[in-house]
């Protein structure tokens, strides 16, 4: 468990070093591998907030048909369907060593939890800290995203549910770090889109 939080705080640390530089770190992560315990959700979800990976993707294991991975549980007799092509749909197409049900859940509790108002505000913030180019980016200001500013007002600083963490974040960024502002409007209509696609997922996984 030891050498599992110090690679933990390796990784992050890289992670923060690349921010520093000017660059932002995207990531997948992938849960369901045989070797993982219930408590990889948690590991997760720490992660992700504490590296400030704004745009963190997070699907379940599948087996794509020719990988080394499908060979492995054919020969196995874990298969059970085909691939759908899409790991974010709550589907598998193998049996996981985990419950089934378990691994479900606390993949729905991770994405619930990273793309919730304040967690994603929360990892904005912590992106944004970090993030210093060595020079300025330039940003378009043009009529399009001026449209998109004040539709992001309207949608999300009037009437969205993560109103609050908005404001925070704009009005932090415009007052201390002013040249990441446009960068903190982009992640706010960001975490708005992630949501309803995840809210989305969510709903239609609870039908099937």
């Amino acid at each position: 468990m030891q050498k599992v939080q110090n690679k933990n705080r390796d990784l992050i640390s890289s992670v923060k070093k690349i921010q520093q530089y000017g660059f932002e770190v995207q990531g997948g992560f992938i849960v369901g591998f045989d070797n993982d315990k219930p408590n990889i959700f948690n590991r997760m979800v720490s992660f992700i907030q504490e590296s400030g990976i704004v745009t963190a993707m997070v699907g379940l294991l599948n087996a794509p048909k020719g990988t080394d991975l499908y060979k492995r549980l054919q020969s196995e007799g874990r298969l059970t369907d085909e691939f759908s092509g899409d790991n974010t749909d709550f589907t598998m197409n193998f049996t996981p060593k985990m419950d089934r049900k378990e691994l479900v859940s606390g993949y729905e509790s991770i994405i619930s939890t990273i793309y919730s108002p304040k967690n994603y505000y929360d990892r904005d913030l912590n992106f944004l800290k970090s993030y210093h180019p060595k020079r300025p980016a330039k940003h378009d200001i043009n009529p399009g995203n001026i449209i998109a500013f004040l539709k992001s007002i309207f949608r999300l600083g009037f009437f969205g549910k993560e109103r609050r963490y908005y404001w925070k974040l704009l009005t932090w960024s415009f007052i201390r770090r002013p040249e990441v502002f446009p960068m903190a409007v982009r992640f706010s209509i960001y975490g708005f889109h992630f949501r309803k696609i995840y809210e989305g997922i969510s709903d239609h996984a609870a039908v099937i």
